[in-house]
Parts: structure tokens; C-alpha cells; sequence
């Protein structure tokens, strides 16, 4: 398991763009679970919608993303961990259901392809064992500059 900091010394997010909370599980060069504890204080709610809050799809995207990124991070050796993870593409998402203040999403990520230094992997955010979104997700291992 990876906690919150541990995560924030890997991902270069920060609040309130930093949408992983927890690492479950990792299989390096296959596969991870990450957490995302989705709060009202979040801070697009008040505008995502007001009355009816709903986390935005982008960001449900993004999280898996980061999911992703991490798995990067598990899967190449030290010298490559000073490098960034770009997201690169999206491709086939479905959002399925809402997501909304009290739920946690849990965000299963699959390592599809890996040439060189791009990265492919199909991604699925799921709410007490729904599928609330899916998508294929593209990334690359850049160099520090």
C-alpha cells in the first residue's frame, strides 16, 4: 500500500489537483488500484452543480491518469524515476454514473502497451463495485529538463 505521502513525493500535483489518495495495490508493469475519497469541500463542487453536486468527468479521468502515472513510477528503474509521466490521450470514455460528495472512487488501471517510452492502459473508476467511468489512457515517459 502507498499512502498520501509517499504519493505527493512521486505525482508532481498538488491541492486541489492532486486526485489520488491511496495506493491499494501495484503488480509493476501490469497493473495498480488506487482510491480517491471524493468530500463536499471538494473545490469544483460549488460550481459542479450548485444543489446537485457532481464530480466532473475530466476529473474522473484525470484521477485515473494519475493512477496511471504512478504505475508508471512502479514499473521503470531509479534512473527513470526522475523523469516526468505526460498524459498524452484519451480515447472510448464512458461515464456511467455520477459521482458524487461521500463516494470513493476506486481506480483500477491495466497496462495495455509499452514501447519505448510511451505507455498505453485502460482504466476503470468504479463507486461500491459500479462502473462509473472508463477510458483508454495514453502516457509518456518524458526527460527532466
Amino acid at each position: 500500500m502507498i499512502e498520501i505521502k509517499e504519493i505527493m513525493k512521486i505525482l508532481p500535483h498538488a491541492y486541489p489537483f492532486l486526485l489520488v489518495d491511496r495506493i491499494l495495490e501495484v503488480e509493476a508493469g501490469k497493473r495498480i488500484v488506487g482510491i480517491k475519497n471524493v468530500t463536499y469541500n471538494e473545490p469544483f463542487f460549488p460550481g459542479h452543480f450548485p444543489g446537485r453536486p457532481i464530480m466532473p468527468g475530466v476529473l474522473i479521468v484525470e484521477a485515473m491518469a494519475q493512477t496511471a502515472g504512478m504505475l508508471v513510477f512502479q514499473s521503470v528503474d531509479e534512473e527513470s524515476r526522475k523523469n516526468p509521466v505526460f498524459f498524452l490521450g484519451m480515447d472510448n470514455v464512458k461515464f456511467r454514473k455520477p459521482v458524487i460528495p461521500g463516494d470513493q472512487l476506486r481506480l483500477e488501471i491495466e497496462m495495455t502497451k509499452h514501447r519505448q517510452s510511451i505507455w498505453g492502459f485502460k482504466g476503470k473508476a468504479l463507486v461500491d463495485g459500479k462502473l462509473v467511468a472508463e477510458a483508454e489512457l495514453l502516457a509518456m515517459l518524458g526527460e527532466e529538463k
